[in-house]
């Protein structure tokens, strides 16, 4: 048990995990940059911390550093709210050699499902559906390698095991151009993931990105939180977020929802953590699993009316789940967009300060943000500044109420991409349904031979 977090990220994050734990009775220790100094949730805190300066090496990213205020604040738990080193395993294990926890899953977990060889190995184990191809690393032999791929069938995706945000990943279509890849990909790697071990799939050509939100605790018990899907995308990067995934066979959804509960049990796996699945013509193909709180987890939480970061820290306490698969009921339709600081049509970033803020609300609107007017944008994080959810009955209703809730968003003295999200919501293909992953891309792209 604990009764203080140190809060060990920035922005809208650390303010949502600031309120759950106040919800939750808990003290707060917030750990900031130097740039983050002005942020009002750093003086919402019981207490902060500055941890060095805007550089992310420095501060966000110096664990050292972030030990250190965790000790002189007396916080027996850190929690790595997402990106940054949430999903660092060597993190985690300094935490809970320090005798603190580690608000997430258990080291050992982070580095078998962080590899993505070895974690689709344990996922075929448990029985979920994974992307066609081997569960091994590549050989070094060529010969053996084109084998390999003529097994799979063209086209086929080379990937780092390391890998993530849409980094180490290069597509083949034919045996020509195979080996050129691999050699590309390999280096890439090991430069940026430290590890060049590398591995083929098959390549889906028009899938959707579908998710899957589980919950498990330390005694065994664990449960999944219905769909999401994530296919509205921009260089791998999410836009728009919804729950569930509309028009996938309930029955189908579901029998993927208990695999995923079954291969948590199986892997000793506790705390929050999402499934990653590519969906293709009736078919699900596990791609990853991520260890931590992601992004759009309040699509989620507005479906199934639980609070997934309250969950977590309980996990992490050591409490049992207080309800059972039974229990879940997901009801409505949610949807999600990212606002960020960038010109909505090069998509550049764009700092500075903040000179009008006015959101959105009404019946079934939420905004999470820690921005506000006066509020200066730093230059040296991720550009997202709020994101902007709306539940309805339906998904025709929600997607007329983010709609209204788009029209009725201000910000002022940056550039935002509200206006893409609102010629976005106005897309025919994005209104039926269901697209698949490159479906915002040729969009895009067609809007601007246009």
């Amino acid at each position: 048990m604990f009764d203080t977090v140190l809060i060990a990220n920035r922005g809208e994050i650390a303010l949502r995990i600031l309120r759950a734990c106040r919800g939750l009775g808990l003290r707060t220790v917030v750990a900031y940059s130097q740039a983050d100094r002005e942020a009002d949730y750093v003086a919402q805190a019981d207490e902060a911390l500055c941890i060095g300066p805007a550089a992310p090496g420095q501060s966000y990213l110096n664990q050292s550093a972030i030990l250190f205020a965790a000790e002189v604040s007396g916080a027996q738990a850190i929690h790595p709210g997402y990106g940054f080193l949430s999903e660092n395993a060597g993190f985690a294990e300094r935490i809970e050699q320090a005798g603190l926890v580690f608000v997430g899953p258990s080291a050992a977990c982070i580095r078998t499902l962080g590899d993505k060889v070895a974690a689709k190995r344990a996922m075929r184990r448990a029985g979920v559906p994974c992307v066609p191809g081997p569960d091994e690393g590549l050989p070094e032999d060529p010969t053996a390698i084109k084998t390999l791929a003529r097994e799979v069938g063209y086209p086929v995706i080379v990937k780092a095991a390391g890998g993530g945000g849409g980094r180490g990943m290069r597509v083949v279509h034919d045996e020509s151009g195979l080996l050129d890849a691999l050699a590309l990909t390999r280096e890439e790697a090991r430069r940026a993931f430290g590890n060049p071990e590398v591995y083929i799939e098959k390549f889906l050509v028009h899938p959707r990105h579908v998710e899957i939100q589980v919950l498990a605790d330390k005694h065994g018990h664990a449960v999944w939180l219905g769909s999401r899907d994530c296919s509205l995308q921009r260089r791998h990067q999410k836009v728009i977020e919804e729950a569930p995934a509309p028009g996938i066979d309930e029955a189908l959804i579901a029998e993927v929802g208990e695999r995923c509960a079954a291969a948590c049990r199986q892997l000793g796996y506790a705390g929050v953590g999402t499934f990653e699945f590519l969906y293709e013509k009736g078919a699900f193909y596990f791609i990853e699993m991520n260890t931590r709180l992601q992004v759009e987890h309040p699509v989620t939480e507005m479906t199934s009316g639980i609070d997934i970061v309250q969950q977590q820290l309980r996990m992490a306490r050591g409490e049992l789940l207080g309800f059972t698969q039974a229990d879940v009921r997901c009801h409505g339709h949610a949807i999600e967009c990212r606002i960020n600081a960038e010109d909505p049509d090069t998509f550049a970033p764009s700092p500075g300060r903040i000179t009008g803020w006015q959101m959105p609300g009404g019946f079934g609107v939420r905004v999470d943000s820690h921005a506000n007017a006066g509020y200066r944008v730093p230059p040296y994080y991720d550009s997202m500044i709020a994101k902007l959810i709306v539940q309805g009955t339906t998904r025709a209703d929600a997607l007329d109420r983010m709609r209204l809730a788009l029209s009725e968003m201000r910000v002022e003295g940056i550039a935002t991409n509200v206006p893409l999200h609102r010629r976005i919501l106005r897309d025919a293909g994005f209104d039926a349904g269901g697209v698949d992953i490159h479906h915002l891309e040729r969009w895009l792209a067609a809007g601007s031979a246009a």
